[in-house]
């Protein structure tokens, strides 16, 4: 059983954003168990706190970027490929200013300055994810395959292809991540553009702090006023970058990645859909097969029938204080077929229709042998906040507020993951089961 690690002692880091070219300082410092990788925004009026994982990631171009709010943290994937590689699993990484440094275009001053702390383990067991089936991306010219993986731990191999008339030609790298392999073959890799691409940058502002030396600028006779690290260097850059974007699934991960031409847009289409796939993993570990309240035990307690019952069963009771309890999202729902043909999404209104119903299930706790049920009586601040689409797994939560003789109030909001998708205040009035 492998252990969680952190960090034995504070590290730093400065420099400037390689896209902005503002400066900016980092300073590394241990993470408790089960806290992840954590960064922290600490230039602004308040320190914003933005997990390291897929659910955060905002849209950028060539480049990985976490945002929370208004507040965002830039180019991160040199950062945390280091992280990944040294299979560091909980870490505070506060920053000032907009961007990560990038000394060198590479990852290779992160993993250096990481290692030198050394790692400590830490008593809990460290979250893993097991690529059990395919899961692929593709486009006209690129695509990206994570697939199950008969050796341990994570190999990748990337295929890259820019032609023959560019300087850099088709490369191809394969490896195995391990902490000694990223720092021989993979750290040191820079980042690289062509000339052209290099001058659209610039002219757009980005990077004027750069001149060929300091990051690869190429064009068809190769590398301008600077030479490759390794005849493949570019190959495997692209497996830094990957393994940067892989550390948001949040888990070590088991398997194995293709890419071809792959960048972060696909990496980063990739990765939400293992981060998706390893929450349903360990959603379904925790909750198992067994039910505190199955489907049979819900139908004698509500009224409600095919097809308006729409809890599944129950997991979690505390008294008549607090439940949890699950809706699994079918496409064979009825009200897909109309809501909407081509685009399913389930309505709102049935989502809060089920915070209701696991509600009544709740006071049911307290109510059984009363002879009441508890009926819609109003709701207070509703916020639909996603879209819940065939698949998912809706987590419904309810909390008491007031349950009296004749009325009650509960706080509840809707689940996919850690993501909320609805929430509200439902008030019910009590009433006598015979009368309804």
């Amino acid at each position: 059983m492998k252990l969680q690690k952190t960090i034995k002692s504070e590290a730093r880091i400065a420099g400037k954003g390689l896209f902005g070219g503002k400066d900016a300082n980092v300073i590394f410092r241990p993470g408790p168990a089960d806290s992840g990788i954590v960064f922290v925004r600490t230039d602004v009026p308040e320190p914003v706190r933005i997990s390291a994982v897929a659910a955060n990631v905002a849209e950028r171009s060539r480049r990985t970027t976490l945002k929370k709010g208004s507040v965002s943290i830039e180019t991160v994937e040199h950062c945390l490929a280091a992280v990944n590689a040294l299979e560091i699993d909980n870490l505070i990484i506060e920053i000032a200013g907009p961007e990560l440094p990038a000394p060198d275009c590479s990852s290779a001053e992160y993993f250096k300055v990481l290692k030198r702390t050394g790692l400590l383990e830490q008593a809990e067991k460290r979250k893993e994810f097991v690529i059990s089936e395919p899961v692929s991306i593709a486009t006209h010219d690129a695509s990206i395959y994570a697939l199950p993986y008969a050796g341990d731990g994570l190999n990748i191999t990337y295929e890259l292809d820019y032609g023959g008339h560019t300087g850099i030609g088709r490369q191809i790298f394969s490896c195995q991540v391990t902490p000694d392999g990223f720092e021989k073959h993979l750290a040191s890799a820079r980042t690289f553009l062509l000339e052209a691409e290099a001058k659209q940058f610039q002219a757009r502002g980005m990077g004027t702090h750069l001149r060929p030396r300091d990051i690869l600028v190429i064009n068809s006779d190769g590398p301008i006023k600077n030479n490759f690290r390794f005849p493949n260097e570019c190959a495997r850059h692209k497996i830094v970058d990957l393994i940067g974007d892989l550390a948001l699934v949040g888990r070590a991960i088991k398997g194995r990645v293709v890419a071809y031409r792959s960048g972060h847009s696909l990496n980063q289409q990739l990765v939400r859909k293992l981060y998706e796939a390893a929450l349903k993993a360990e959603r379904m570990q925790t909750f198992g097969t067994d039910a505190l309240l199955d489907i049979r035990q819900i139908s004698r307690i509500l009224p409600h029938r095919y097809p308006f019952l729409l809890v599944d069963k129950v997991v979690e009771i505390e008294g008549d204080t607090r439940i949890k309890g699950i809706k699994n999202v079918s496409f064979n729902e009825h009200f897909f077929q109309g809501h909407f043909p081509g685009t399913p999404i389930m309505p709102g209104v049935l989502i809060v229709e089920a915070m209701a119903q696991v509600s009544g299930l709740l006071f049911a706790q307290k109510l059984e042998h009363t002879g009441k049920l508890a009926v819609l009586l109003g709701m207070d601040s509703v916020k639909l906040r996603k879209a819940v689409v065939p698949g998912d797994q809706l987590i419904l939560i309810a909390e008491t507020v007031k349950l009296r003789k004749r009325t009650a109030h509960c706080r509840c909001k809707a689940m996919v993951g850690e993501t909320i998708v609805a929430q509200a205040q439902i008030k019910f009035m009590l009433v006598d089961d015979e009368k309804l």
